[in-house]
């Protein structure tokens, strides 16, 4: 399995990186600056915007970890938008790392948890793009695809304890009443999802609170 992680730099892509690696995949990172990346693995550099069909069609997954910078949230959807006109009509799967706004917050599917984000909030804009872009995606039928939101509270530093659910697309929460999940969780979640695939398809991944 020959897997491309953009953003493997990144915090969470750092994360996919190392769960990946620990599963024996056939990894190459595709980053704008390969010195920063703390192991050693084949590289892609390259910008996202600047790739291309062929860079990408050798890979039989390509996971998007890419995290738009603090007053250019919109790439949260260029980001996306280019990469499924990319891969369209190509056999690659792109699983992106999503964000929790899209997910519903009941069974009717009715209200998101963008929906009590207020437009005034700073979260706001990220969440809003992140929330589009999915939507965006959802237009390319010929895109093979997987957007994989995290619980509301996605933990960069928090341990990898292995008590972690796959869900649906609806914002889980724990015995405590909250929605969380470290980023070590998430990471090997995607990598369960790889091995028992679901595509064309928005789901989320859901940690226990009380092991953080």
């Amino acid at each position: 399995m020959k897997i491309g992680i953009i953003g493997a730099t990144g915090h969470v892509g750092s994360h996919l990186l190392k769960a990946a690696l620990d599963d024996h995949y056939d990894v190459t990172a595709i980053v704008r600056s390969p010195e920063k990346l703390q192991v050693a693995v084949p590289v892609l550099k390259k910008d996202l915007f600047d790739l291309t069909t062929a860079d990408l069609s050798d890979f039989d997954i390509v996971i998007d970890a890419f995290n738009a910078p603090q007053g250019r949230e919109e790439m949260h959807k260029t980001s996306l938008l280019h990469l499924a006109k990319i891969l369209r009509k190509t056999s690659v799967w792109l699983i992106v790392v999503g964000g929790a706004s899209s997910l519903y917050l009941n069974t009717e599917r009715t209200k998101r948890l963008l929906d009590t984000i207020p437009a005034s909030s700073p979260i706001h804009p990220t969440a809003s793009n992140m929330a589009q872009s999915l939507a965006e995606l959802k237009e390319f039928p010929d895109v093979v695809w997987t957007y994989v939101s995290p619980a509301a509270n996605f933990i960069y530093d928090a341990p990898f304890t292995g008590k972690y659910q796959i869900n649906e697309d609806i914002l889980e929460k724990d015995s405590a009443g909250k929605s969380e999940v470290s980023m070590a969780d998430y990471a090997k979640g995607v990598m369960d999802l790889i091995k028992q695939p679901q595509k064309n398809i928005h789901i989320s991944i859901a940690g226990d609170s009380t092991n953080y």
